[in-house]
């Protein structure tokens, strides 16, 4: 049998294809039938990489009596949470209803409006523990939606008026620089002392807090957490990092490695001055994960085929000589837009900062991918592709906010102000919310914390940052002060997952600094020195490259192209005298 699953844009969704559950895709036809069948809905979602998934697609999933049972009783929707985010956020609040224990598989079943009555996570076949068996859990389902509908139908509405109540927006002034150094303190406070990062186990690399760290000048944390990671069974021999460890000690990684982790820990080593550390991290984007097209995949699975079974972590844990006879574990090959854009942003800084124009080349060739192919008919950015094809599932704002971040970012490690300008084109855009949540009115999840990439509001902020130093205008800052400001009282109440909007915050409190070299020998001294320059926005462009950036509207590159040799030290567009000896550039603020 084969489902309406193999021609998807999806490699998770393609791997239940040929499963004897007669699954649907995310889409209206599913909700329809339901209806028509008047049965409830099971929504399972997951993604490629995901450990457990794969356990319980070989246990459930392919067992012909199970899928008999899901046929017979509802209709089945196979989800990939990387695809559709804003599904997955939205049924992961509604299951927080039902199991304090979230996670992926995720297990929903909903009404034929998509409204959620019961969850859970992964079921295994037989009873386990406290874990019922999948079989049960179904017959129970089905049990009340025929002999208590009313009682079902109520608790649907009862957690959908809760989450639509529920609002992560928390109007409050800008942070100020001392509440902002006070929520770098309380995450300062949590550090592993023993071991390095953060809490005990699992524990997650969490580059967004890093990353605000960083900003505030709490570099030996930083440094300290980065240094474990790197000495440990976190990071493979090959440079590549883990998604997490399962233990305190950072040993016995869950060994799927993920874009959005690397590419976040390529800045934070780039920032931490770890250059052997963003080398592997670097080698490893463009080896295992960029595709053939210029895009990178997803990500990298934990599991792989070794003497005929399967492996999770197997490969992994054999030295790098000795894995060249082995089928290495499959890439996800989706290009998802956003986290193209962090994978851009890091290699083009990276590649200017350590002198490898390979790096940036490649984080061109992405971008040329992503802004080709990653659109719908109208030419709307859309959130993946696969293999060339674009994917029907709508970009988010994080996906527009990060891709404009790293089209800015690529515009100065290349020299070509054709990139920051598209990076406007795509901040300018509104990203659209999913057509079957809002058809449905299905309660979308608050976009409220930083977990493992930036929220999009997070993202967006740091992106109107960005156009604003570069000089494309004060509605950028606006724009950015405005997001930050809606969030900031549940950041600085919660700072350890809010990184990414305290980082944007730190950005409005104190004035920027804008280093612009302009000179003929990028790798010059005074390139080097400007470079060395601790600065919000460091530019090291030709004469001409300026004038590229200030004909393109940037203005904060007018009139900066008489002199080639020379750099200018900004403090929010206002300059000091532009001087010629390396010696002269101040290396702090």
């Amino acid at each position: 049998m084969t489902n309406r699953l193999a021609g998807t844009g999806s490699p998770y969704l393609r791997a239940h294809a040929e499963n004897p559950v007669d699954w649907y895709p995310w889409g209206e036809e599913a909700f329809a039938e339901a209806r028509r069948r008047d049965v409830p809905v099971l929504i399972s979602i997951g993604y490629s990489t995901c450990h457990w998934c794969h356990v319980m697609a070989r246990e459930s999933f392919q067992d012909p009596a199970t899928a008999e049972a899901l046929n017979r009783g509802f209709v089945a929707v196979k989800v990939d949470r990387e695809e559709h985010p804003e599904v997955d956020a939205a049924y992961m609040a509604a299951a927080s209803a039902f199991t304090p224990d979230l996670g992926w598989p995720l297990t929903v079943f909903t009404t034929p409006s998509g409204r959620a009555f019961h969850a859970g996570t992964y079921f295994p076949p037989v009873a386990r523990g406290q874990m019922p068996a999948f079989g049960t859990v179904l017959a129970a389902v089905r049990e009340a939606w025929t002999d208590r509908r009313a009682e079902v139908e109520d608790l649907a509405a009862a957690v959908a008026d809760a989450l639509e109540s529920s609002d992560a927006t928390d109007p409050s002034p800008l942070p100020e620089e001392a509440a902002l150094a006070a929520a770098a303190e309380e995450i300062v406070g949590r550090e592993d002392r023993r071991y390095g990062g953060f809490g005990t186990a699992p524990k997650f690399p969490v580059a967004t807090t890093l990353r605000f760290l960083q900003a505030e000048g709490r570099t030996d944390v930083v440094e300290r957490a980065l240094d474990a990671m790197a000495a440990s069974e976190l990071r493979d021999e090959d440079g590549g990092f883990f998604r997490y460890a399962t233990q305190q000690d950072w040993s016995v990684p869950h060994y799927e490695r993920m874009l959005i982790d690397n590419a976040q820990l390529l800045d934070v080593a780039i920032d931490a001055e770890s250059p052997d550390v963003a080398r592997g991290i670097a080698a490893f984007l463009l080896t295992e994960l960029q595709r053939p097209d210029g895009g990178f995949g997803a990500a990298q699975d934990s599991e792989s085929v070794i003497d005929g079974q399967r492996s999770e972590g197997g490969y992994y844990r054999r030295p790098v000589a000795a894995r060249a006879g082995l089928q290495p574990p499959a890439v996800d090959g989706k290009v998802i837009t956003g986290w193209n854009g962090l994978a851009i942003g890091a290699l083009a800084r990276a590649g200017s900062v350590l002198g490898e124009p390979a790096w940036i080349d490649a984080a061109v060739r992405a971008a040329e991918t992503v802004l080709a192919v990653n659109r719908d008919a109208e030419g709307r950015l859309v959130r993946t592709s696969l293999d060339g094809e674009p994917s029907a599932a709508v970009a988010t704002d994080a996906d527009l906010g990060l891709l404009a971040d790293g089209l800015f970012a690529l515009a100065l490690a290349s020299g070509d102000a054709r990139w920051a300008t598209r990076g406007l084109e795509v901040l300018a855009a509104d990203a659209d919310a999913d057509p079957v949540l809002a058809a449905y009115a299905i309660p979308a999840a608050t976009d409220g914390g930083d977990g493992d990439l930036p929220s999009g509001a997070s993202a967006r902020a740091a992106a109107e940052l960005t156009a604003w130093r570069l000089g494309a205008g004060e509605e950028h800052r606006e724009r950015a002060a405005a997001l930050v400001a809606a969030r900031a009282g549940q950041a600085l109440r919660h700072p350890f997952g809010s990184g990414a909007l305290l980082r944007a915050a730190a950005g409005l409190a104190r004035p920027q600094r804008q280093v612009v070299a302009v000179t003929s020998e990028p790798r010059g001294p005074l390139a080097i020195a400007a470079r060395a320059a601790d600065a919000d926005l460091t530019a090291v462009l030709t004469p001409e490259q300026v004038r590229g950036f200030a004909a393109a509207g940037f203005t904060l590159f007018e009139e900066r192209d008489g002199v080639d040799g020379v750099v200018h030290d900004c403090r929010g567009f206002v300059c000091l005298l532009p001087v010629s000896d390396p010696a002269l550039v101040s290396i702090a603020r």
